[in-house]
């Protein structure tokens, strides 16, 4: 599917459709006969699995890893998934299965797949309600929403983003409190509600400012200070602050550091632009300069419109050996 494909809110990504999962799911597979005997053990299995491919494709891109991904999912988590367990297995079981075909969704976007990755996403906010994990049926829905966003299917986003906050506020985790205000507020910025958008944005500040440091074992729990800083400075850019942008990003990169290569070189992108807007122009230039030496040997849709973005720029900088230079180091990636 191409970006015109994506399904809207009057169709399968409807909320109403969202809030009907199969509650007894779980309870009628437990206990029943199967050919294989699942305990703990695979559950381990499973999300030990989802952590090792996700670091790969956060340093490289989801282009690297996602046919194993889903090469496992198919052939190894199918098989324990139609196998026999308890139902506290089960729950557990479904839980980690929907982390794994979370991450495939998220590989799928950052390849540019938008319809599969939306799929993905569906299943994995199924397969998460139907286990009772909110937090991760809240991220399936940060998921959408976000994608929304990216595609300019603004209505749909904020309600998206909407209902994965409410659920979200269910939990204790402030890292997961703070990752869904702000992809709320991102949603609210894009569709020109300043009023909310800085409301939430307080709000996912003094979550993450009581989040630790350290990841935790969920996926929300790995939302780190750097992306939340990331994020509400291109909310900030969004609602036309890029005094405020810049410094989020700055503190993104310098304070609380980005380790990946994909996210480093993001923001790297993303600063560039912001200094650009503010009139910068040599400081812009020697950021994207730094994303080019990040984004070398990284698959990503994100690092492929980076580069289209900047490079559609450069025509209007004359008279600039190093805008020339960069042109010509873009040029040779294509």
């Amino acid at each position: 599917m191409d970006r015109r494909q994506f399904l809207t809110a009057s169709a399968a990504v409807g909320l109403a459709a969202l809030d009907l999962p199969d509650a007894e799911a779980v309870t009628r597979r437990a206990n029943r006969p199967g050919p294989v005997a699942v305990g703990m053990g695979e559950v381990t299995a499973v999300r030990t699995m989802t952590t090792t491919l996700g670091d790969v494709a956060s340093e490289l891109g989801g282009g690297h890893a996602r046919h194993l991904a889903v090469r496992y999912l198919t052939i190894d988590v199918k098989r324990w998934l139609d196998g026999r367990y308890t139902d506290k297995v089960g729950r557990e079981l479904f839980a980690a299965t929907s982390e794994l075909v979370h991450l495939i969704g998220w590989m799928a976007r950052d390849e540019g797949n938008q319809g599969l990755s939306q799929k993905y996403n569906l299943y994995s906010y199924r397969l998460a309600a139907e286990a009772g994990e909110n937090e991760l049926a809240a991220t399936a829905l940060r998921g959408l929403a976000d994608q929304a966003i990216d595609l300019g299917h603004i209505p749909t986003a904020v309600r998206l983003a909407e209902a994965c906050e409410q659920r979200g506020r269910k939990l204790t985790n402030p890292k997961a409190l703070a990752y869904y205000r702000n992809t709320f507020a991102r949603a609210a910025a894009a569709d020109g509600d300043r009023t909310t958008a800085a409301r939430l944005l307080t709000f996912a500040q003094t979550a993450i400012e009581h989040a630790p440091t350290r990841p935790g074992q969920s996926w929300a729990s790995h939302y780190s200070h750097g992306r939340w800083a990331h994020e509400a400075g291109m909310i900030h850019a969004q609602m036309g602050s890029l005094a405020a942008a810049e410094e989020h990003l700055h503190l993104a990169l310098d304070i609380h550091g980005l380790d990946r290569k994909r996210t480093r070189a993001i923001v790297l992108a993303d600063l560039g632009h912001v200094q650009l807007k503010r009139g910068n122009i040599a400081q812009a230039l020697a950021t994207w300069g730094e994303f080019l030496d990040c984004a070398d040997g990284v698959q990503s849709i994100r690092i492929n419109d980076g580069l289209t973005n900047i490079a559609a720029r450069l025509p209007g900088i004359q008279d600039s050996p190093a805008a020339a230079e960069l042109g010509e180091r873009i040029a040779t990636r294509a």
